[in-house]
């Protein structure tokens, strides 16, 4: 079974340590992400792995070789410029013939992907996007009331919120909607599909899966902390 990881991004709001590595290499553990993702492929039977990459793209191919030492292989391929988060896509069209699975580069998750594969696929849908509730603090008080007097104060609430989770599973017949050589993004394609009455899936993660976007300097520290916990080499 093959899976794609986008591993090109230019990790701006992890500087400055991503002006040494690209994103995807950062340290955790004796590991980094990009390596806790192949692993976690490789576990759930996805050997052929294809990694779209762009900012330092020579640093990540000279550090996971040909992935022999994953036991799986790997193929790279090299944007010219930014191509977003499908737009990469089109550079592998050739290798993509059969549902695949598309993760994010900077995802650290230990979500079950055989089954997110298998529920993808008794959907038949073009398009199935992973989802992970998130709880996002609010620093001030709502207040609500009632003419000029006040009815309750809800003190520094948690929005519950469901956002994609950066983990997708392609057929590869989307690939007609996707511009080749042009900066497209997953939403584009989705809010496409959505217009065109083409049906999305959704798999919601579970409750005990670990979700974390290691995008930003306090999600990487966190990261870093609890790695051990959930992770092993």
């Amino acid at each position: 079974m093959k899976a794609v990881i986008l591993a090109g991004g230019l990790g701006k709001r992890l500087r400055p340590l991503t002006k040494v590595l690209p994103k995807p290499l950062l340290p955790l553990g004796e590991s980094n992400v990009l390596e806790t993702q192949i692993r976690l492929l490789k576990n759930y039977g996805f050997n052929e792995i294809y990694v779209a990459t762009n900012y330092k793209s020579k640093v990540i191919k000279e550090f996971l070789g040909d992935g022999s030492k994953y036991n799986v292989s790997i193929v790279y391929s090299k944007e010219k410029k930014p191509l977003g988060t499908c737009g990469p896509l089109t550079l592998l069209k050739s290798y993509l013939s059969e549902p695949f699975i598309l993760i994010n580069g900077d995802i650290l998750s230990n979500v079950n992907l055989k089954k997110f594969y298998n529920f993808s696929l008794k959907l038949e849908t073009a398009l199935t996007v992973a989802t992970v509730k998130i709880f996002t603090p609010f620093n001030f008080g709502i207040v609500s009331s009632e003419n000029n007097f006040l009815k309750k104060i809800n003190e520094k609430p948690k929005f519950e919120n469901e956002i994609l989770a950066g983990i997708y599973c392609v057929r590869p017949d989307i690939m007609k909607f996707i511009p080749n050589n042009k900066y497209y993004g997953i939403d584009s394609l989705i809010n496409k599909l959505i217009k065109l009455r083409i049906n999305v899936g959704k798999y919601k993660l579970n409750r005990g899966d670990f979700w974390l976007d290691i995008g930003q300097l306090n999600n990487y520290a966190f990261a870093k902390k609890v790695y051990k916990k959930y992770f092993r080499k």
